[in-house]
């Protein structure tokens, strides 16, 4: 799993709409937990870090969400920097014509768009290419542009064929890159099975709330009750946590 340090640069590419509808969920939920399992807004301050915990789970998935969209992006970012240079760019105008031939495929807010634009500007106050990538690398914080960037400026200090070290590397790097959306896809109908699973608890509960309450009601008007639904909440979170690393895959 990706480190909090790593998780936490990319929760700033979470558009603002994206954590509106992010609170709003982990609100209902919080809400549905206190209707479900205790018919009561009391403990809503003792069960108060269930909510923080929901949130701190959405914006892992968020984070590893916005890692992915950008690794994408990088990889496409990459391999029309090697054409360029292919075609016989300078590294500098490669960056610029990447620039160019991304602008049709993604918006302005997205992160590599943003990277470029920034990376144009110090082309312009005649930043070495070195450095523009090295800053770029710090910014990201992503392994594969960090190997990228190594690559890159190895290369060009070494001579030679940089070119075909370049593509070789762009190649490898994409490859990877490919492969993990393939994994990804592959275990995306596990996810949605995981989720349902998540679901059917408080659907059961539901049900018989709505159909059988009164067989219900002596989980909710006394206090062994309410310790009953709070070890099944206990047991369900638990579950859900453990359920959760079983789906995890990191290459």
């Amino acid at each position: 799993m990706i480190s909090q340090i790593k998780k936490s640069s990319w929760l700033q590419d979470i558009r603002r709409r994206e954590l509106v509808l992010g609170v709003a969920a982990g609100t209902a939920f919080f809400g549905l937990i206190l209707y479900l399992f205790y018919e009561s807004l009391f403990p809503a301050p003792i069960l108060f870090p269930v909510w923080i915990l929901y949130m701190k789970e959405w914006a892992e998935d968020m984070a590893g969400k916005k890692e992915m969209e950008f690794r994408l992006q990088f990889r496409d970012c990459i391999q029309t920097m090697s054409a360029a240079l292919k075609a016989g760019y300078s590294a500098e105008n490669s960056i610029r014509e990447t620039r160019k031939d991304l602008e049709s495929m993604y918006g302005k807010d997205t992160r590599i768009m943003k990277e470029l634009d920034i990376m144009i500007r110090q082309l312009h106050v005649n930043i070495p290419t070195a450095q523009i990538l090295d800053d770029f690398s710090q910014r990201a914080v992503q392994e594969d542009v960090r190997d990228f960037v190594n690559v890159f400026s190895t290369a060009k200090k070494s001579g030679g064929d940089s070119i075909g070290v370049i593509r070789n590397a762009v190649k490898i790097i994409s490859e990877k890159i490919d492969t993990e959306k393939e994994i990804q896809t592959i275990l995306a109908s596990k996810k949605f099975e995981f989720q349902i699973m998540c679901v059917i608890p408080f659907g059961i509960i539901l049900y018989m709330k709505l159909t059988f309450g009164e067989f219900l009601e002596v989980l909710y008007e006394n206090t062994a009750g309410n310790l009953i639904m709070t070890v099944c909440l206990i047991l369900y979170i638990t579950a859900y946590k453990m359920g959760k690393k079983l789906i995890q895959i990191e290459i």
